[in-house]
């Protein structure tokens, strides 16, 4: 060997590791899916390149994946006539985790929720699931087109360092060797290697091949184990519902079956084949910028594209599955997908499947679909904005929290807001705040409560963005219970009180009015409190607090908010405050009740201290 060194692992890979080994043991049969599922994969990226540059087959066109073991030694190898990979491969490939955020997320994670997360998959790092098994690995490859001098030596006994070597390799592609723990010699035996190969890679369009001798001469040959035909190309009554699972598995470096899925077929103008599923749990990285969409694209039954954003919304980022078209050329490149006609229509065409689907688990299994919501709802929110012409399909798989319950589960539907609505309700009424319970305990709620109104109660951050998007449902306009609307008037007092009333307190609004200046837009009595003295809230063609809120988390500057300053002339402290003839002491008081508002609205105030002390004030007097 030259050129050896000896390497850390990169501080990532050393935690998976340690995670891995002891929270995976109870299904330790999972290393030999993911190594045949990597042979895989090194096989589809051969037989892309190849397309182009044909000498990358050294004159062997037959892909395979091969399996042997030798019980003296007590190692199994994997190996197959791939890609392969050069020195600097090995290096970022079997020696780092490619992705931002991952120390932090790995850090954060309890011992607990690890084992129930799995994280192998969460990192589709499945080459490490080997140490599993084995005390020790060694890898043996050289890239597809290079000299037979350039293959690559790595070895590790999955701590902290690795060895990597230059050799000499005749033959393209990787080849694994473990070397088994005691204990392990299960996966010696030839009968158990073809039950976990028939159970989780039957379905791979790919030759995986078992080492075995004839009783006559003892000389070797090569057994095929599965049927070697892609999923997708077989007749649908004659795939299990296992193999659909395993074949998901294998795509995604999952350890979770999938929520839901769909294979159809489309001739005509166009011929494609999709096979859709829906995770049953989140990525880790949904949020991350660097996250990757999960289809991937064949042209003619060939690998083109691992991550091809182009056919799914970003808003269904979270689909998983593969997309295997005979209208577009093999060559094609992520620029012209953008702007070509036929990734148009099958996106729109899939991604009305992805919604037809969503509706039939909502409507057949209610609480898989809650799951579902619990996982992807943040995501899914973004279909309103993002998506206009199939927005009426969106708003229908849209769920809330709302104060027909007392939780903060989103399980409620808009249909069901409808279906409850009230007598002469002609809207549907919602309230934005920064949490559960700020929504659900705001002033804005007192009216609704009194007359038995079903309030939406939106507190994720991306809910005022989602319902400045959705105008109407079924009919019924959007209305937030934090803006002026006229239609309230019909479930307040009558206009005689109203009128007696504003008669009454004239001269002590025009006294508010005064003494708060710009600060406000308006001052006026309000009927839509039962409990407290007042309340801000902006006109229907003014920015929402929460809008403004948005605007300043992503840095960029809103407009200043300018409230409409509602007081309760049924309150006790307002009647109090009214008759007030000290001005020093009538101001305090007016201050009061606008920070007091200001705070249930806002969540915070400018100058807390001197709220903190006009109470304090008060309350000495």
């Amino acid at each position: 060997m030259r050129g050896q060194e000896t390497r850390g692992f990169q501080s990532e890979v050393k935690q998976l590791l340690h995670l891995m080994i002891h929270s995976l043991y109870s299904n330790k049969e999972i290393f030999l899916r993911e190594l045949i599922s990597n042979a895989s994969d090194a096989t589809d990226k051969l037989r892309f390149r190849a397309l182009s540059i044909p000498e990358l087959y050294e004159g062997d066109g037959t892909l395979r994946v091969r399996l042997s073991c030798n019980k003296k030694t007590r190692t199994l190898t994997i190996s197959d006539n791939g890609i392969g990979m050069s020195r600097e491969e090995v290096i970022e490939n079997l020696g780092t985790i490619a992705k931002s955020g991952t120390k932090a997320f790995l850090e954060s994670m309890s011992s607990d929720q690890v084992k129930d997360r799995q994280l192998i998959g969460q990192f589709g790092v499945g080459f490490y699931s080997a140490f599993i098994v084995a005390d020790k690995v060694t890898v043996r490859t050289r890239l597809a087109g290079t000299l037979v001098e350039n293959g690559v030596f790595w070895e590790s006994i999955g701590e902290g360092d690795y060895k990597i070597a230059d050799i000499t390799k005749e033959t393209r592609g990787t080849e694994i060797t473990l070397y088994l723990r005691a204990g392990e010699d299960e996966y010696l035996d030839d009968w158990r290697l073809r039950s976990v190969i028939s159970k989780y890679s039957d379905h791979i369009a790919l030759p995986v091949e078992i080492e075995s001798k004839k009783d006559k001469d003892n000389s070797i040959i090569w057994e095929r184990i599965n049927k070697a035909q892609a999923l997708w190309t077989r007749n649908k009554k004659d795939i299990t519902e296992q193999e659909y699972k395993e074949f998901y598995k294998h795509i995604t470096h999952d350890f979770n079956d999938p929520c839901i899925w769909t294979l159809n077929r489309v001739e005509g103008k166009q011929q494609y084949t999709s096979l859709l599923y829906i995770p049953s749990q989140a990525k880790w990285d949904m949020w991350n910028r660097d996250h990757k969409h999960g289809l991937k694209l064949y042209v003619q039954h060939v690998l083109i594209m691992d991550h091809a954003e182009h056919f799914m919304p970003n808003y269904l980022r979270f689909v998983c599955g593969i997309i295997d078209s005979n209208d577009l050329p093999l060559n094609i490149s992520r620029e012209v997908l953008q702007d070509n006609s036929v990734t148009q229509n099958m996106r729109s065409a899939m991604t009305k499947r992805v919604l037809q689907m969503l509706e039939k688990l909502a409507t057949n299994d209610n609480e898989s679909y809650q799951k579902f919501w619990n996982q992807f709802g943040l995501v899914f929110k973004e279909g309103p904005a993002e998506d206009n012409g199939n927005q009426k399909a969106i708003a229908k798989l849209l769920r809330f929290t709302s104060t027909f319950r007392d939780n903060s589960t989103q399980n409620v539907s808009l249909e069901e807001y409808i279906n409850r609505m009230i007598k002469n309700q002609e809207k549907i009424y919602y309230i934005t705040a920064d949490s559960y319970t700020a929504a659900k305990s705001s002033p804005h709620l007192e009216l609704f409560r009194k007359k038995k109104i079903e309030v939406l109660l939106l507190s994720d951050r991306i809910d005022e963005w989602m319902i400045n998007h959705l105008t109407e449902y079924e009919g019924k306009s959007f209305q937030s219970v934090s803006k002026t609307d006229e239609t309230l008037n019909q479930f307040t007092d009558t206009s005689e009180k109203q009128k007696a009333s504003e008669q009454k307190f004239e001269t002590f609004i025009n006294r508010v009015k005064t003494l708060l200046g710009e600060r406000v837009k308006d001052v006026r009595l309000t009927y839509r409190l039962t409990d407290s003295p007042a309340v801000v809230i902006t006109s229907s063609d003014e920015m929402s607090t929460q809008m403004a809120k948005l605007f300043a988390s992503v840095g960029q500057k809103a407009p200043e908010v300018k409230y409409i300053f509602e007081l309760n002339p049924e309150h006790a402290l307002i009647k109090q405050v009214s008759e007030l003839s000290n001005k020093e002491e009538f101001s305090e008081w007016i201050y009061l009740f606008w920070d007091q508002a200001l705070l249930a609205e806002r969540g915070s105030l400018e100058d807390p201290n001197q709220f903190i002390r006009r109470v304090n004030n008060l309350l000495s007097i």
